[in-house]
């Protein structure tokens, strides 16, 4: 019962976007968006609950998760209401019909300022971990994204901001790591210390695609978390480049 009270709580807070076929939440660090073998709470889980008691929903209901992001990371995630809508966004992330935008905070900068980064990676399935390796290694798949440093703070923190071409595991952390420029926090991936809440500085910070029933345009952006470190870069703040 304590979970559910603490999920009606915070949900509603955490809803960017919804409408009757799909609803859109801004994750927090920690939080798993669908069960796992440490049997933690899951949002898709709590979406459903949530959906139930304020619907007054007397039968089951439908919420099917879009795509996932890794729990210490944060931001943008999506959820479908019904198995139409699920579908059809299922396609559309398959054929890359969505742009996933990403912002990053490292220690140190990318050689470029922006760039377009093309690596073969390897996942790791006992480790949890992504390791970049030849493209002619079995087993690997072709991973590429688009960067740019948006802001340098006066401590000497970068803001990345990283377009995702393809979608593949622990992509954006195992790429900026593997070109000297691990998120903050990713312990994993090399970064020398981990944050206060167990999370890492990477935020889902919006997308952009057809809405699969309406087929309009749909941009859902999220606030970065209420953290000292995303305040440093005025941008975070809402401030235009």
């Amino acid at each position: 019962m304590q979970r559910e009270t603490i999920s009606m709580m915070t949900l509603p807070e955490q809803i960017l976007y919804e409408d009757n076929h799909l609803i859109i939440l801004n994750k927090q660090a920690g939080q798993i968006v669908q069960s796992d073998k440490t049997e933690d709470p899951c949002m898709s889980d709590d979406i459903k609950a949530f959906l139930k008691e304020r619907d007054h929903k007397p039968g089951n209901v439908f919420c099917g998760t879009v795509h996932r992001l890794d729990r210490p990371v944060s931001g943008v995630v999506i959820f479908a209401k019904t198995d139409k809508a699920l579908s059809r966004m299922n396609e559309i992330i398959k054929k890359r019909l969505i742009k996933k935008t990403y912002w990053a905070i490292t220690k140190k900068a990318p050689k470029a300022p922006q760039g377009h980064l093309q690596h073969w990676l390897l996942r790791n399935e006992a480790q949890n971990k992504t390791y970049v390796v030849g493209a002619n290694t079995d087993g690997a798949k072709e991973a590429e994204l688009n960067y740019r440093v948006i802001s340098k703070s006066q401590g000497g923190y970068y803001l990345i901001e990283v377009d995702l071409v393809s979608g593949r595991h622990h992509q954006i952390r195992a790429q900026l790591a593997h070109v000297g420029c691990p998120i903050r926090g990713d312990l994993k991936y090399g970064y020398p210390r981990s944050n206060s809440d167990g999370g890492i500085s990477l935020h889902s910070r919006s997308v952009t695609f057809e809405h699969p029933v309406r087929h309009e345009m749909l941009t859902v952006t999220a606030p970065t978390p209420d953290d000292k470190m995303w305040s440093i870069f005025p941008i975070a703040n809402g401030a235009s480049l």
